[in-house]
C-alpha cells in the first residue's frame, strides 16, 4: 500500500510492532539498500509533512530526521507498507553518504556497481547543476548553455560510439559509451527528468520488446 496522505497511518498494523515499524530505506535510482530504521506514527506523519526520511530513534528516544546534523539527509519518493502493513519500503534520493561511517550503504558494497555507480553519477550531474562559484566544472558549464547544446553532445557521442563500434578496438568503445552515458544524464537533467524516468518506461515496456 502507497503511503501519500496522514489519514492512511492509522491503516497500518502499529500494535502488532509496538509502534515502531521496520522501515527499509532504498536509493530511488539504483534500488541499492542503504539502510534501516524504525518509525513510529510520529515519525511516518513528519516524513510526510517535510518530504525527508524521519525515524524515531530509540537510543535518544526521540524523532530523528536522518541527516539533521550532518546534511546527509533521504529526500522519499515513496513509502510503501507490505501485504502485512506491518513493514515499511522507502525509495529515496540520499544527499551524501547515507551511513555514519561515509559508506554510501550502512551494509557491504552493492552487488550491483554498475547500478549504483550511474546512481551516483545522476547525484554528481544534480549537484553540479546548483555550482554558483565563477570556475564552474564542466558539466555545469554545459547545463548552463541550455538544452539545445546538451542534445547536441549526445549526438555528437552518439556518432563516435558508432564510429567506434565498427572502425576501433573494445577499449575505445568502451570509452565512447562512457560519454554517451554521461552527456544523456546530463541532458535529461536538463529536462528535469532522470535515469529513474527512462527506467519507469523501460518497466512499463517489459515483456512487449
Amino acid at each position: 500500500m502507497k503511503i501519500t496522505q496522514q489519514s492512511q497511518i492509522n491503516e497500518l498494523s502499529w500494535s502488532k510492532v509496538d509502534n515502531l515499524m521496520p522501515c527499509i530505506v532504498q536509493d530511488q535510482f539504483s534500488g541499492e539498500v542503504l539502510m534501516q530504521g524504525y518509525m513510529s506514527p510520529e515519525a511516518l506523519e513528519k516524513s510526510l509533512e517535510t518530504g525527508l526520511v524521519t525515524f524515531y530513534s530509540r537510543s535518544k528516544s526521540r524523532l530523528w530526521t536522518k541527516g539533521e546534523s550532518s546534511n546527509h539527509t533521504l529526500e522519499w519518493s515513496s513509502i510503501a507498507a507490505d501485504c502485512d502493513l506491518d513493514s515499511l519500503l522507502v525509495l529515496a534520493k540520499p544527499n551524501g553518504p547515507t551511513c555514519h561511517t561515509g559508506s554510501t550503504t550502512c551494509w557491504s558494497e552493492s552487488e550491483s556497481p554498475s547500478v549504483a555507480e550511474l546512481a551516483a553519477l545522476t547525484r554528481t550531474i544534480q549537484s553540479r547543476a546548483k555550482e554558483s562559484n565563477t570556475e564552474k566544472s564542466y558539466t555545469a558549464s554545459l547545463l548552463e548553455s541550455g538544452v539545445r547544446r546538451c542534445a547536441q553532445k549526445v549526438g555528437e557521442e552518439g556518432v563516435e560510439v558508432a564510429l567506434a563500434a565498427v572502425a576501433q578496438d573494445d577499449q575505445a568503445l568502451l570509452n565512447e559509451s562512457a560519454d554517451l552515458i554521461y552527456h544523456l544524464l546530463v541532458v535529461l537533467e536538463a529536462r528535469e527528468l532522470s535515469l529513474a524516468d527512462v527506467i519507469n518506461v523501460l518497466k512499463a515496456r517489459k515483456g512487449s520488446n
